[in-house]
C-alpha cells in the first residue's frame, strides 16, 4: 500500500491514544508501537510523550508508575471525549466512499 503524500494524519494522533487506552492500560512504547503499526511508520518518543503529557493535563488519561515503567489508563472524562469523537467522526464521515470516479 502507498503512503499518502501531502495530507498528514497527525491530528489524529491523540484519538487513537484514547482509542487504545479504552481497550486497556499500556505504556508509552507499547502504545507508539501499537499506533505506527496502524500509521505504518514508527512514531517517536518526541512524538508520542509530549502528547501523552498534554493528555494527563487535560485529564483525560491518568499515568501509574509501576517500578520504572509508565502505565497509562483512561479516565472518565477520556471516556466521554472518546464518546463524542466517535459520534463526531460518525458524522463527519458516514456516507464517503472509496471508490474514485475517473
Amino acid at each position: 500500500m502507498k503512503n499518502i503524500k501531502h495530507i498528514d494524519m497527525k491530528g489524529f494522533l491523540s484519538f487513537f491514544i484514547l482509542h487504545e487506552l479504552n481497550k486497556k492500560c499500556l505504556c508509552g512504547d507499547e502504545l507508539a508501537g501499537l499506533i505506527g503499526k496502524r500509521k505504518r511508520y514508527k512514531l517517536t518518543p518526541g512524538t508520542i510523550y509530549p502528547t501523552l503529557k498534554r493528555l494527563c493535563r487535560l485529564k483525560l488519561i491518568k499515568m501509574k508508575q509501576k517500578g520504572r515503567k509508565k502505565n497509562y489508563i483512561l479516565t472518565k472524562s477520556g471516556k466521554i471525549e472518546l464518546e463524542l469523537l466517535y459520534k463526531t467522526f460518525n458524522k463527519l464521515f458516514s456516507g464517503l466512499k472509496n471508490k474514485i470516479k475517473r
